[in-house]
């Protein structure tokens, strides 16, 4: 039967001890911001949308309102840079809010060529249909003027959060959006 040499026994002990504290303290992760990770979105606080996911936040929480997740409020909201950081970090690119649109739909309506552009280079999945059967080309592909109602209602619920629609520049861009997605 052969022995081990103490000192050496001593060491692998050393290094298996090292080696699990390293790993336990690896895993401690941050504390969340204050900020909910919907309004951290909205007002461009990549700070406390890092926080988030550094504290291993639910970067699908649906918002309270419209069951939108973070990246679908990037979308509304023209945040392409908050929206490459969270696809980064691994959300749902095909999560669908309660009307049953996904970012790809939304970043579509609302003219965020980045963004659209982001999300089918990681594969977002363009044939989802939402509950009104419609694809993310769909939102875009007829004229500006059948539309123009749903713009406007939907700056009117969501103007004071933020939303500002150029109807000039969203009236260009669609057919741009609907070349992108077909």
């Amino acid at each position: 039967m052969k022995t081990i040499n103490t000192p050496v026994y001593l060491l692998v002990i050393i290094l298996l001890v090292a080696s699990c504290t390293a790993k336990e303290t690896s895993n401690v992760t941050s504390k969340a911001p204050d900020i909910d990770i919907h309004t951290a979105v909205i007002s461009d606080n990549m700070d406390a949308v890092k926080q988030h996911i550094a504290a291993g936040s639910d970067l699908n929480a649906p918002d309270p309102f419209g069951g939108s997740s973070p990246l679908i409020s990037a979308a509304v909201f023209g945040k392409p840079e908050i929206a490459k950081v969270l696809i980064d970090a691994g959300v749902d690119l095909n999560f669908q809010n309660s009307d049953g649109s996904t970012a790809l739909h939304t970043a579509a309506f609302f003219c965020r060529p980045e963004i659209v552009k982001l999300l089918l280079e990681m594969k977002a999945d363009k044939t989802i249909k939402n509950k009104y059967g419609a694809t993310a080309y769909d939102n875009v592909a007829g004229p500006f003027a059948e539309i123009k109602d749903a713009y406007d209602m939907m700056g009117n619920v969501l103007g004071p959060m933020g939303l500002k629609l150029d109807y000039t520049y969203i009236e260009k861009t669609r057919p741009e959006i609907a070349e992108m997605l077909k």
